[in-house]
């Protein structure tokens, strides 16, 4: 004995109304969020240069802040650990930035400066705004 069943299959229409209301609260809630996230790093007041250029290459930044603070890649050190970077950065052939603030001590940009000097580093460059 067999039985028919009878299987209707109805065509409908999906309402996307409710899922761009989804989409769009997520597009607001990630826009949102996103704006709170802050760079961290160290404040420097660059001086002004009118004949500057940009560098692109792959650069130790030394930073010296107004407070004669020095500090490699935002991280505080002393003037023998600046001494061993430097010169460890001189034997890979690789250039050094100097970012030192308008209120910093000229005496603590030419101690660093000196440090290049006698590891022999090539390439030494300082920053400025434009």
């Amino acid at each position: 004995m067999k039985f028919k069943r009878k299987v209707l299959l109805e065509k409908g229409q999906l309402d996307i109304a409710p899922l761009i209301d989804v989409i769009f609260l997520l597009l607001i809630f990630f826009m949102l969020t996103s704006s709170f996230i802050f760079q961290p790093g160290i404040r420097v007041n660059l001086p002004r240069a009118v004949t500057s250029e940009v560098l692109h290459r792959d650069l130790i930044v030394v930073v010296i802040t107004a407070g004669n603070e020095v500090y490699i890649d935002e991280r505080p050190v002393d003037m023998e650990e600046l001494a061993s970077r430097i010169s460890l950065a001189a034997r890979e052939s690789r250039s050094l930035l100097i970012k030192a603030d308008k209120g910093a001590d000229l005496g603590r940009v030419i101690e660093v400066w000196d440090i290049c000097r006698q590891v022999d580093m090539k390439q030494v460059n300082i920053a400025t705004t434009q």
